[in-house]
């Protein structure tokens, strides 16, 4: 699967929205795709934290665990994953425009195992529903941001 990106336009100052996007704690709170998310980690969110999210995907629940291998705020994280015989990687970037945020979430799966190799051609049939996923996610992490005192 190649990349993808989605950008999302955030009326709200970037350490505010940088602060929401990592505040996994409260991630099912304000990501209607979520449906749990813990924090397998003890202290504050950073680089080496590890969670497990779950979600319904194509229909059904889906869970994987996750690791934030770069922490740099308020410019951004990257998440990663290995799942199905795929690395998984999301990336936020952060980039005050104004007194708003470009809110940028890159995603990319790479085939490991021969198997997700084979699959690979399937999984690119499914990007504009990842595209769609991923825009939901920034559309309701925005509403938050937007909605809340600064």
């Amino acid at each position: 699967m190649n990349e993808i990106s989605v950008t999302k336009r955030i009326n709200a100052p970037r350490e505010k929205v940088f602060a929401l996007f990592a505040d996994l704690r409260n991630g099912s709170r304000h990501v209607s795709g979520i449906l749990k998310l813990e924090v397998l980690t003890e202290g504050p969110i950073g680089k080496g934290t590890r969670f497990r999210e779950t979600r319904r995907m194509f229909g059904k629940e889906a869970t994987e665990t996750m690791e934030i291998v770069e922490f740099s705020p308020p410019s951004g994280y990257t998440v990663t994953a290995n799942s199905c015989g795929c690395a998984y990687r999301s990336t936020f970037t952060f980039t005050g425009v104004g007194d708003a945020t470009d809110a940028e979430m890159r995603f990319s799966a790479t085939p490991q195992s021969f198997l997700a190799k084979i699959m690979s051609p399937l999984a690119a049939m499914m990007s504009n529903t990842m595209r769609k996923l991923i825009d939901t996610d920034l559309e309701d992490l925005k509403r938050v941001a937007e909605s809340g005192p600064a």
